[in-house]
């Protein structure tokens, strides 16, 4: 799949094969095997090409990530305790990211949080701590 995710248009078990065989010894067989069994659990479409096939990713790689991790944490008893875990284990790289796909996801109409509002210096004239700057509120 990673050779089909990254290549991301159709491909043919020949040009798999010759990628693969630039880092190891490989069979033919084996690849097509594999290419076949991915076609037969849906992860991959086919459509004949002379007396070949091409294959094509049914979804992204960032889908596929998804459906593991929603599928992993859909089968936590404690679904807020298995995130604050996962979240521990993240660099911080990888919360930016979060982060970032978090703002994505709630679009531009939605406040920003207030640990991020926080975490930033105040503007020049403005007075974070003070209620008359913010409308009283």
């Amino acid at each position: 799949m990673t050779r089909v995710w990254k290549w991301n248009r159709p491909v043919t078990v020949r040009e798999v094969l010759e990628d693969l065989q630039q880092e190891r010894s490989i069979a033919y067989t084996t690849v097509m095997t594999v290419l076949d069994n991915l076609h037969q659990k849906g992860w991959v479409r086919r459509e004949a090409e002379g007396r070949a096939y091409r294959y094509e990713a049914v979804s992204t790689r960032a889908a596929y990530a998804a459906a593991l991790m929603n599928d992993a944490w859909s089968q936590s008893d404690n679904p807020a305790a298995a995130l604050v875990a996962f979240f521990g284990m993240m660099s911080e790289e990888q919360r930016g990211s979060l982060r970032d796909a978090v703002r994505i996801v709630q679009g531009p109409d939605r406040p920003e949080p207030q640990e991020e509002r926080e975490g930033r210096e105040a503007p020049q004239g403005e007075n974070p701590g003070s209620m008359a700057d913010h409308g009283g509120r």
